[in-house]
């Protein structure tokens, strides 16, 4: 934005200070005459004489109050905004897209040092993010690059071989091309949640877990994998579409994520003070809490998955981090002790709910 040019802080505090020290000059003089004045009640001859000896006195007094407190108050003003300098040149240098520089102001607390750590921290998560973006994009790229690649090999020998079997490569084309569309739909998906752009209803996440586990039940039975589910009614708001894709994504990856033939997968819902909570834990392999703090980000994969067909895209549990997110709720995921996660789900509770 552009702006006329106009007086800088210091030199106004230069003036602020002068104008305050010539005033309290001003009224102290004035305080010292009168009380001059009450010492002498009579005599004109008097007063004409401390007149005279107290007019330049008084003139030469506040040309030194002028003076001290032009030189004093540029002084002090450049002292006192000394770290707004600090901070406005790291402004500078993060705008020219260099994230990693911090203020790290010396010193002991106060307005100018919370404000310089809070921008510390605003540079750290702008970092942090702008690092897990960029990861974001490449991995991205990586998955969709891959079946398009797998494609372009297929077309290839096909085209070389115009004797070949078509029928086996159009169902090797349609299964990699059916990959990339369910890729696409996940992204979109994620960048919808992660913008809030959805209209929030009265959900009751208990159903919700009905319907995630009744349609993910063929998939346990076939895999040895048992459910043990349980919990109350559990009112909230939000995107029932989306709380059903949260769902979905936790029951999947809980099954997936198991210890084959011989797996169990727990669902709890429950209400605490003003909020409620879903939790969903399986058993499986021994993760370390490391490992665990990663989860989240998109195209991070915990573990094998139990077989290949069910192969996913590691965009589980980050679209489970954005949905949770953009419905203002919170997601912790710990190892449990005997392997596997726990993966608890709180969100606020639906008002009357």
């Amino acid at each position: 934005m552009d702006r006329e040019p106009g007086w800088s802080v210091r030199l106004k505090l230069t003036l602020s200070y002068a104008g305050f020290l010539m005033l309290a000059g001003l009224l102290l003089l004035a305080a010292v005459w009168v009380f001059l004045l009450r010492s002498y009640p009579s005599g004109m001859l008097i007063r004409s004489v401390l007149l005279r000896g107290f007019g330049p006195a008084v003139a030469a007094v506040l040309v030194f109050l002028l003076i001290f407190g032009l030189l004093g108050g540029w002084f002090l003003a450049g002292r006192m905004l000394a770290p707004l300098d600090r901070i406005t040149q790291a402004t500078r240098t993060a705008a020219d897209g260099s994230l990693s520089h911090r203020i790290r102001l010396p010193g002991r607390k106060d307005e100018f040092r919370e404000l310089a750590d809070a921008f510390d921290m605003m540079l750290a998560q702008l970092e942090a993010h702008v690092a897990e973006q960029q990861r974001f994009a490449a991995n991205a790229s990586h998955e969709l690059r891959t079946p398009l690649a797998i494609s372009k090999t297929l077309i290839d020998v096909a085209r070389a071989d115009p004797n070949h079997e078509s029928g086996e490569l159009v169902e090797r084309l349609h299964t990699i091309n059916t990959r990339a569309i369910d890729l696409t739909e996940a992204l979109l998906l994620l960048s919808r949640a992660n913008q809030r752009s959805f209209t929030r209803e009265h959900v009751d996440l208990s159903l919700v877990v009905e319907e995630a586990v009744e349609t993910l039940h063929p998939l346990a039975e076939k895999h040895g994998i048992t459910f043990e589910t349980s919990g109350d009614i559990t009112p909230t708001t939000g995107s029932p579409a989306l709380l059903l894709q949260l769902t979905t994504n936790l029951v999947h990856n809980a099954i997936v994520h198991n210890v084959p033939h011989q797996g169990t997968v727990w669902v709890h819902t429950g209400v605490r003070p003003k909020t409620v909570m879903l939790t969903v834990e399986n058993t499986g392999e021994q993760l370390t809490p490391q490992l665990v703090a990663t989860l989240t980000e998109p195209f991070r994969r915990g573990t094998e998955r139990i077989h290949s067909d069910q192969a996913g895209f590691g965009l589980g549990l980050a679209l489970v981090k954005t949905i949770t997110e953009a419905h203002d709720g919170a997601l912790s995921i710990t190892p449990r002790p005997g392997g596997g996660l726990r993966i608890t789900v709180e969100l606020p509770e639906a008002s009357g709910g």
